[in-house]
């Protein structure tokens, strides 16, 4: 008596394996069929590489503290408007940029850590499929060599 199971292999299986983890260059649109959405998306990417820098921040530093002498003659008022509106923005700007790209970096590596990880289960899976279907034979075999003694031992 045989066992009736046959595994259907899930069409995400498939799927899966035509494409890799998704990153965060493939969700920034770089290769959008829409050519005025790609020339935005490039250039977009490009000047956040650029200025999402450490060597932005220390420039905007410098290019900050120019102004800084000017707003201390001018008074305490304007030393708050220096510092909020030169300074925190000109540094703090390129600082967040860099922290972003650390996070969507780790983001990535997790998302490729998961994939890899989904991808081992499944050869896992299927080696168990395996498995139990090497099973399911010999039990099948099993049976029907205890139903042959069970047949000769009853005449």
């Amino acid at each position: 008596m045989p066992i009736d199971f046959q595994h259907i292999i899930h069409p995400r299986v498939a799927e899966r394996g035509q494409r890799g983890p998704a990153t965060v260059v493939e969700q920034s649109n770089i290769n959008h069929q829409n050519p005025f959405k790609r020339i935005n998306a490039r250039f977009g990417l490009r000047v956040t590489m650029a200025v999402g820098t450490m060597w932005a921040a220390y420039g905007f530093t410098i290019l900050a503290l120019f102004a800084l002498p000017s707003a201390i003659k001018q008074g305490t008022y304007f030393v708050v408007v220096w510092l909020s509106s030169s300074f925190l923005q000109l540094v703090l700007l390129p600082i967040i940029i860099v922290g972003q790209n650390i996070q969507a970096a780790a983001a990535d590596k997790r998302a490729e850590d998961t994939y890899k990880d989904a991808d081992a289960i499944l050869h896992e899976a299927l080696e168990i499929q395996r498995h139990l279907m090497a099973q399911d034979e010999e039990i099948g075999r099993l049976v029907a060599l205890l139903q042959a003694a069970k047949l000769g031992g009853a005449q």
